[in-house]
């Protein structure tokens, strides 16, 4: 009688035995303690990936006027001035900031991903490790795209814009590493959405009706988008930006299609 008023132990599920590595189910503090770790992790990387580019800041900086001389060609023949006496610094920290977080993306979303790993099903944890080689991989084709085709782009158009008005213009360095550093780190960020409508469609947040649905208004978005990333108002410049992103938007839609019909199989 006792056997049967005693109610049956309840499955384990995956989520409880993996909340952490020992096994042992975690709480919110402990969360917290994670994530904190986490983000201590992502920071050190970052900072050590500022210090490499910092040991090499010359020769990186040198690299990185490679948009300005291609567009500017013999014009450029008294290089960049500074226009105060720190504006040097902020120089240096731009440079830095830039080729330390590329250099240090790859350590960051592997730690990340081991920190959302324990929360997710089967179905999402067999996708983590491709997300991460694929959101690596969008991020340096995006920074490529703005650094080789889109920076030379905008300058050679407010080069042109200058000539017209007769205006002498002079390349203050740090505001040309600002503006390098907002657009290609923007721009390939910009093009990791496709990635994640994928893995949105995946595990069921969104479907690809919706997404086709939504295509009409992407256009609106990737032109206001352009707008904010891009700092001239030449409409050349924001169909440089606004065509690729609709293009990615159209890969993730057919490929959000094939995931929905596997899965429907």
């Amino acid at each position: 009688m006792k056997s049967e008023l005693t109610p049956a132990p309840e499955p384990i599920s995956d989520n409880a035995v993996e909340a952490s590595s020992d096994g042992e189910e975690m709480n919110f503090l402990d969360h917290l303690e994670e994530l904190r770790g986490t983000l201590i992790r992502c920071m050190l990387s970052l900072i050590a990936g500022i210090i490499v580019v910092m040991l090499f800041l010359k020769g990186f900086a040198g690299f990185l006027n490679w948009p300005l001389r291609y567009a500017m060609g013999e014009e450029l023949s008294r290089g960049l001035v500074t226009t105060s006496p720190m504006a040097v610094f902020s120089v240096i920290l731009q440079v830095s900031f830039l080729g330390g977080f590329a250099l240090s993306l790859p350590l960051m979303l592997y730690f990340i991903s081991r920190f959302v790993a324990p929360g997710l099903t089967k179905k999402e944890k067999s996708i983590l490790k491709p997300g991460c080689v694929l959101a690596f991989g969008l991020f340096l084709v995006g920074c490529s795209f703005s650094y080789l085709i889109l920076v030379p782009a905008s300058l050679k158009a407010s080069m042109y814009f200058n000539q017209m008005f007769d205006f002498h213009l002079f390349w203050s360095a740090d505001r040309y590493y600002g503006l390098l550093v907002w657009m290609v780190l923007g721009i390939g960020l910009s093009f990791e959405f496709p990635l994640v409508l994928v893995l949105l469609v995946y595990v069921g947040i969104l479907t690809p009706e919706k997404l086709s649905a939504f295509r009409p208004y992407s256009i609106v978005v990737f032109l206001a988008l352009a707008a904010v990333l891009t700092p001239t108002t030449d409409p050349f410049t924001f169909l440089l930006l606004a065509v690729p992103m609709g293009i990615l938007y159209e890969i993730a839609l057919r490929i959000s299609r094939r995931i929905s019909v596997r899965g429907d199989g």
